[in-house]
């Protein structure tokens, strides 16, 4: 299990600023060296505060891509659609000219029938990530990579070819659709944000050896130690 970079702040303000600021340096290393930067979030109800901190940073937004970690299978007007918190609370003022590519096709009625179209929309945008932001319920799920999920064995083998899969799990809600572990471990920083002492808990259960916490695959495969920033 590779060690952590664990970043401990006051409160959730004072992460949000941090994180930005660190994830607005990737992006601009990104544009210098390559003239794009790639960028992937994670929804729920965790982000929204360093989303916005993270609209106001003074890059190159017209040069960034933004797209998602993860998604339910739901129009993006919909109240728990991960694309539409991040229209509300990244892609506004500075950020509002990114190019956001959404992990969700209306002309396909299952994530299973839109897996191949969303993966090629992927593909062009010739990933690596310069930046990846994941969460972690208190299930210990990140990503889509939900405990008794129907694809996670296939979602977090670290030798799959697959970019993005389908996942219907108990714990999920609606169908979903997610990045898989290698696109994930692919990305040039990988930063978990999480807040709470319950959240922090279940990480710290999660770096053993022995953890079958979804979230573990991507602690244990990293090539590098992930960035956790946290507040209690």
């Amino acid at each position: 299990m590779n060690a952590l970079d664990c970043q401990r702040y006051a409160d959730g303000a004072q992460l949000a600023a941090a994180l930005a600021a660190a994830v607005a340096g990737d992006l601009a290393q990104g544009i210098a060296a390559n003239g794009t930067a790639l960028l992937a979030v994670s929804g729920g109800k965790t982000p929204p505060r360093f989303f916005q901190a993270l609209s106001q940073q003074a890059i190159d937004w017209s040069s960034v891509v933004v797209t998602l970690v993860d998604e339910r299978w739901v129009a993006p007007d919909d109240a728990r659609s991960n694309a539409g918190l991040v229209h509300a609370n990244l892609l506004q003022g500075r950020a509002a000219v990114a190019r956001f590519v959404p992990l969700y096709t209306a002309d396909a009625a299952t994530p299973e029938q839109g897996a191949p179209a969303i993966a090629a929309a992927l593909a062009a945008l010739r990933p690596p990530f310069d930046a990846l932001v994941l969460g972690m319920g208190d299930d210990g799920h990140t990503a889509s990579f939900f405990p008794g999920g129907d694809h996670l064995a296939a979602a977090t083998d670290p030798r799959s070819d697959a970019i993005v899969l389908p996942m219907r799990a108990q714990g999920a809600g609606e169908p979903r659709i997610t990045l898989t572990l290698p696109a994930i471990l692919r990305s040039r920083a990988i930063y978990l944000h999480i807040e709470g002492e319950r959240k922090r808990k279940v990480l710290e259960a999660a770096r053993h050896a022995a953890s079958t916490y979804p979230v573990s695959t991507v602690l244990r495969n990293a090539r590098a130690p992930v960035k956790v920033y946290w507040c209690p």
